[in-house]
């Protein structure tokens, strides 16, 4: 069928066709970076992730940008307040977004600009804007003409107006003297007193915020390119200034396709932080392991509503961690048996493993469905779970390494399962203690007690004691190495 994307633009799902065969170039809007990232960053940059990495995995070179909004009126704003130097917001908060990605197993773009280092780029595209009559300057600010640009509107849809009566109403009365039209924008601002500024034409001043992705995009993209990417919210006004700005300078569609990720809701609301149900990526992970929050998120089309709820937090770990014991089940049976081992012809239901890899590729190519390629893979991981648990069977060495091998594609697309699996298990099994108000050192101690009893001959003593440690959801086996235990 070949990958076929839903497009904002058209509002339906066509084949994707590079624009140069074999490359795609990609542009994603990256974090203001004034505050720590919040799990609606997350949805973005993962489900993206995805998008990055599937391109990849189909052979295509893919020039990935994301960018940072290092210059913007929130980052000046959380400056004076904690009175530090202009800079020093953004540099600590693209640090701590780095921190929660790599938790996530984002991979890095290829490109990372910041709008601080693209002054020249942003002024000569508002030159090409005013030169090609979509644009004024008004009191040392530039900006953009709406009713000069006559498709204003196409990507949201939006009835202009409609949208003219309601800015009417929200625009403070000295910017309205300056503006011909109420949704005219501004590409470029004068500087105010106590603010960073850039020289321009104009006089000293900063960046409007649509101005600098289109700037930064043609920068490393050109002027024409294959997606951009952002979330849901982005599409009104942002991305619609983005068209109708970039397709003023240079004449023509800059973007064959737009893609947005749809809102995370909390219990069913919207999450913001006038409603209190607000939440960090690094307040989650505190809970749940990156790696349950990482699957939760792929676990629902991009497109998409995600409802965040502990009990949907708490299922994705148990997921997780049944995954990871099922791979580190069938990795510690391989290890050291002979590659030789087993014969093809030996691997239970090979037609499982063609099926498993055939629905991954379709639920891929059909608009990136994350949902549809990880339940493809329930029946091989139920095989395979099924098969570490018996002794023995003719079958087991071959059609186990053929589990570790169609685990491939779902590890590289969905960077899943990529960790060492005993260190994610301590780590869910860490954080579900938290969750229920436990430490492992109250189960260390019962594990002890459980087995000086059981060595005293006290089976009763020893079997209430185990129920009191499976009565808090903790999993306790017996092994030839000891009493182990484990919690999701």
């Amino acid at each position: 069928m070949g990958l076929r994307i839903y497009n904002t633009l058209s509002r339906q799902k066509a084949d994707f066709v590079p624009i140069t065969p074999g490359k795609v170039g990609m542009y994603v809007c990256g974090i203001t970076a004034y505050d720590m990232s919040h799990i609606g960053h997350a949805r973005a940059y993962v489900a993206f992730d995805v998008v990055y990495r599937y391109l990849k995995f189909l052979g295509l070179d893919v020039t990935y940008v994301r960018n940072f909004t290092d210059v913007d009126d929130k980052i000046i704003k959380r400056a004076n307040e904690i009175g530090q130097e202009f800079a020093a917001v953004p540099n600590r908060f693209i640090g701590e977004f780095y921190t929660d990605m790599d938790d996530l197993n984002v991979q890095r773009p290829d490109l990372e600009p910041r709008v601080s280092t693209h002054m020249e780029q942003i002024v000569r595209m508002v030159e090409d804007i005013l030169a090609r009559g979509h644009a004024y300057v008004a009191g040392g600010d530039v900006y953009f003409s709406i009713d000069s640009f006559r498709n204003y509107g196409k990507l949201s849809w939006r009835n202009i107006s409609e949208l003219v009566a309601g800015a009417s109403e929200r625009v403070d009365t000295s910017e309205q003297t300056q503006k011909k039209n109420p949704l005219d924008f501004a590409l470029w601002k004068t500087a105010k007193p106590g603010e960073p500024s850039w020289d321009s034409p104009w006089g000293k001043g900063r960046p409007g915020w649509h101005i600098e992705c289109s700037a930064m995009s043609r920068q490393h993209l050109g002027d024409v390119f294959d997606i951009h990417g952002g979330g849901k919210d982005l599409v009104f006004p942002h991305h619609e200034n983005e068209v109708a700005q970039s397709e003023a300078a240079i004449g023509r569609q800059h973007v064959n396709v737009w893609m947005h990720n749809g809102f995370v809701n909390v219990n069913e609301e919207k999450m913001s932080k006038s409603l209190g149900n607000f939440f960090t990526v690094r307040e989650v992970t505190q809970s749940f392991h990156p790696e349950a929050l990482r699957l939760f998120l792929l676990s629902t089309h991009y497109r998409s509503p995600i409802n965040y709820s502990l009990e949907n937090l708490e299922e994705s770990s148990a997921r997780v961690g049944y995954l990871y014991a099922t791979l580190q089940a069938a990795t510690e049976y391989l290890a050291g048996r002979p590659a030789d081992e087993g014969k093809p012809a030996e691997v239970a239901s090979p037609e499982l493993f063609t099926r498993t890899e055939a629905e991954f590729r379709e639920a891929m190519d059909d608009d990136f469905n994350t949902a549809a390629a990880v339940a493809a893979y329930s029946e091989v991981f139920k095989l395979a779970n099924e098969l570490v648990a018996r002794k023995k069977s003719p079958a087991k060495t071959a059609t186990l390494r053929r589990f570790l091998e169609v685990l491939g594609p779902f590890q590289a697309v969905l960077g899943l399962l990529t960790r060492e699996p005993a260190g994610v298990l301590a780590g869910l099994s860490t954080r579900a203690l938290k969750r229920k108000g436990l430490d492992a050192g109250w189960v260390e101690e019962r594990i002890a007690a459980r087995n000086a009893a059981r060595a005293q001959k006290d089976f009763a003593a020893a079997d209430a004691i185990r129920a009191e440690i499976t009565g808090t959801g903790i999993e306790v086996m017996d092994t030839p190495q000891g009493t182990l235990w484990r919690m999701f």
